[in-house]
């Protein structure tokens, strides 16, 4: 380090020869009466060069440079100053200037990154009511299914099932649609493996805390009936084989799967211990079974999906007769409505971490949220949260009035009924009248049935998630605000019920974000973009499925099962 030292020191003073290593520097007091002696060292052969560049010169500025440089090298101590002198040369230079004719920077927020919603629906109002010609439900459809003749995942082969290799036990986690795929799943498991399905238990979830079982939400005997030619199907495991476990489910072997594990897996692994144990566990179960699998797996999911899982006799008896009622508000257009699934609750808004009113009430009241349901989730060291960021990634959840100005501005007018599927909205009374001023025949299950009808199901999120779910399925168009499970089953149902076309609306939340932050744009300006938007999601609900893709969303010919007997009993034989 000294030597590297060195060498700097006299290469800058004039060095020695090549190859040459360089004394130390003398000491200041030695050093002061050396200025001019030939037999000095190389530091005072370059000081002597620069003094005679100096005279050579001319000037008597230079040449004081030149002696001040050289002092300069001489002290290796000074370059630890240098910072500090550069600091207090700026500060006085700084405290000479007036402030006054400092500029100011002016930090602008990016575009996309503020909830100015309100104030562009303030502004654009006029406009937009005076706007209500058009009506996209006459329109809205125009691309077709360009994929040949429209052929679902499902065929019905009749053929008599082998012996069963034994008994699983599931248990379904989570709310209304993540139950529904691990018994799709687990359908689809049973039937690959010859074994025989009990149907699946629910697992009591503390955030839905729902205590339905299979048969209070599905009808159990359409379920068995529906797949008694593709898999077993019974309501309890037999008393023969609980013996051997004492009756006590306890103790039969619960098997812990990881998620989206292959059917491979399955194969290698759970079947052999199925045939020693003859009655097997699988706790949890939810998105235990990989969307890549072989086409008699992805039918099987497809059958129990589409055609087995109906929901029980009184939630469709209720939900007819709300979409019956719904077809009578929506006259005017030929009992066409749009269904539109809300998510902004006061646990979606929290988890999300966007700004919306930005007032201190506001924070209060979502972080007290935030910390009741993720405690210290948000509020551990390091983690840092940018709302702006996160709203303009289109994270943030749409509010009832983005909402609303979204599809009027996709040209559906005041006169369309609506069907709102959400829980319990965020500061409903305020944040829910624009929406309502846009769209005055907006209805939910709670407008459209009376107090009595809805009682057997008030207490329970699932069965009022049905609800929701099959007048969702029945609408002529459905609009999906922030995805999950739900908006992707009614996907698919409504591609399966449609001829391969979903109907659906998703929008582009990022350009959204950028079009309702801006301040200077105009109710055409907007409209336009946004019809585009809704045009761009009309192509998009014709789409194939591609690789690795949920076959509940995508229900399509590309993942066609075998369609002959033969060649499904290769497949049983290839188990």
């Amino acid at each position: 380090m000294q030597n590297h030292a060195y060498n700097r020191l006299g290469s800058l003073g004039g060095g020695g020869g090549s190859g040459a290593v360089p004394s130390p520097p003398s000491s200041p007091r030695r050093g002061a009466g050396r200025r001019s002696s030939g037999k000095g060292g190389s530091a005072r052969a370059g000081a002597g060069a620069g003094a005679a560049g100096a005279v050579r010169g001319g000037g008597a500025v230079r040449r004081a440079a030149r002696v001040v440089l050289a002092a300069l090298l001489r002290r290796q101590a000074v370059f630890l100053f240098a910072p500090l002198l550069y600091v207090a040369a700026m500060l006085l230079y700084m405290g000479s200037i007036s402030l006054d004719s400092v500029p100011r920077i002016i930090s602008r927020p990016a575009p996309g990154s503020l909830y100015r919603s309100p104030q562009l629906y303030a502004r654009l109002r006029a406009d937009m009511d005076a706007d209500n010609a058009t009506d996209a439900l006459a329109t809205v459809w125009r691309h077709a299914y360009k994929g040949g003749i429209w052929r679902p995942c499902i065929n019905n082969i009749t053929y008599d099932l082998p012996e069963s290799n034994g008994y699983i036990y599931v248990e379904a986690n989570g709310g209304l649609n993540q139950q529904r795929a691990s018994i799709c799943n687990a359908v689809a498991v049973a039937g690959f493996l010859n074994a025989t399905l009990v149907i699946p238990n629910f697992h009591y979830h503390s955030i839905w805390r729902d205590p339905s079982k299979f048969s209070d939400i599905y009808d159990e005997e359409h379920f068995v009936q529906r797949l008694k030619n593709d898999v077993q199907v019974v309501d309890k495991v037999p008393e023969f084989i609980m013996e051997r476990f004492g009756h006590n489910l306890s103790n039969v072997f619960n098997f812990k799967i990881k998620a989206w594990s292959s059917i491979r897996y399955y194969k290698e692994a759970v079947l052999p211990k199925l045939i020693e144990e003859r009655l097997i566990r699988i706790s949890p179960f939810a998105n235990r079974l990989s969307f890549d699998a072989p086409s008699a797996v992805q039918r099987l999911r497809c059958l129990a999906n589409f055609e087995a899982l109906k929901f029980s006799k009184p939630i469709t008896t209720l939900s007819d007769i709300l979409v019956s009622r719904m077809r009578e508000k929506s006259a005017e257009n030929n009992g066409k409505y749009v269904a539109v699934h809300l998510r902004f609750e006061e646990d979606m808004v929290a988890f999300s971490c966007c700004v919306f009113d930005g007032g201190e009430k506001e924070k209060k009241e979502l972080d007290a949220a935030r910390e009741r349901g993720w405690r210290g989730k948000f509020t551990r060291p390091g983690r840092v949260i940018r709302p702006g960021a996160i709203r303009m990634n289109g994270k943030c959840p749409l509010t009832p009035l983005e909402v609303g100005l979204m599809l009027r501005g996709m040209g559906f007018s005041n006169n369309t009924a609506i069907y709102l599927a959400s829980g319990r909205i965020y500061k409903s009374e305020k944040n829910m009248a624009p929406l309502l001023e846009m769209f005055p025949l907006l209805q939910t299950k709670e407008t459209l049935a009376s107090d009595e009808e809805l009682a057997p199901f008030k207490n329970f999120s699932s069965r009022m998630a049905a609800i929701d779910y099959t007048v969702c399925v029945h609408s002529e168009v459905f609009v999906t605000t922030q995805g999950g499970n739900f908006p992707h089953f009614l996907l698919g149902h409504r591609r399966y019920i449609y001829g391969g076309h979903s109907k659906t609306i998703k929008p582009d939340k990022r350009r959204l974000a950028i079009l309702f932050d801006s301040p200077r744009i105009g109710w055409k300006s907007l409209k336009r973009q946004l019809v585009n938007m809704r045009t761009h999601s009309d192509a998009k609900g014709i789409e194939m499925k591609r690789a690795n893709e949920s076959i509940y969303t995508f229900p399509c010919p590309d993942c066609m099962c075998r369609s002959n007997k033969s060649e499904h009993s290769k497949s049983i034989q290839a188990r």
